[in-house]
């Protein structure tokens, strides 16, 4: 009996593979709506923020069109979409998330105890230039990105700050980046400030507990904000405000009749 290949690829990869096959024989042609997360997630037996994983993985590939408050919709087939094999190994989002919650809290520890006065006016600096792009341009990312990586160099350690670098890079991929532009939006991005300035005033009063804690409930909030609904996401879009329905627009007040008082 010849030797077998074993299979390594991602879940998110078996998922994404599984719903192709679907749309190649026809079982939801061009222009149909998929099943939603939470029935996909049912029907393979696993996780929401594993099928979300695929679902994005499909979009990039250029099989569906995902409309946020609305569904996912097969698009029809077009010449130039990305080859199956596009994403290689790499970890989906949510696999990278939970490394991160698990090295960077540690980092933060570290660096609360070893950091210098001059660490922790670069990492504020970090902070401060992430404000004035709270729309997400070049100037938010990376000094998002920058804001980590000074905690990580604040520890004195190479190693720690190239794990951290790397895990980084990481986010460059096409699925972390297609569920990025999808689930992050102005306010999740002042949370993520909001959650930095915490950070930040932990490391400043050499608290490593503190900073250990404020590391990991930012981390947490992020994969929490990434597992959200979309309608909830569209409705932050939309001028709602922490993932609630923006409020309607009051009624202009009726006009008295002349002759009343």
């Amino acid at each position: 009996m010849p030797l077998q290949p074993i299979e390594t690829r991602r879940l998110y990869r078996h998922i994404a593979d599984q719903v192709a096959g679907l749309i190649a024989r026809g079982e939801f042609p061009p222009g149909s709506r998929l099943p939603a997360e939470r029935e996909l997630a049912q029907l393979l037996g696993v996780s929401r923020p594993s099928v979300r994983e695929g679902l994005i993985a499909l979009e990039v590939e250029g099989l569906v069109d995902v409309r946020v408050g609305s569904g996912i919709y097969v698009r029809r087939a077009r010449a130039g979409a990305a080859a199956a094999d596009v994403f290689g190994d790499g970890p989906g989002p949510f696999e990278l998330i939970r490394a991160r919650r698990l090295i960077e809290s540690e980092v933060a520890e570290l660096a609360a105890r070893s950091a210098r006065d001059s660490d922790i006016a670069g990492i504020g600096e970090a902070v401060r230039l992430m404000k004035t792009d709270i729309h997400g341009g070049d100037v938010y990312e990376t000094n998002d990105r920058q804001f980590h990586v000074r905690i990580a160099e604040a520890t004195r350690n190479s190693v720690l700050v190239s794990v951290v670098s790397m895990l980084w890079d990481l986010r460059e991929s096409p699925v972390y980046a297609g569920l990025m532009r999808h689930a992050v939006t102005d306010g999740v991005r002042a949370r993520s400030i909001a959650d930095h300035e915490r950070i930040a005033r932990a490391l400043a009063a050499r608290d490593p507990a503190a900073a250990r804690l404020a590391m990991q409930k930012h981390i947490d909030r992020v994969a929490r904000e990434y597992e959200r609904d979309w309608p909830l996401v569209a409705s932050e879009l939309n001028g709602g405000a922490n993932g609630r329905a923006a409020p309607k627009p009051a009624r202009p007040a009726k006009r008295r009749r002349a002759g009343r008082s």
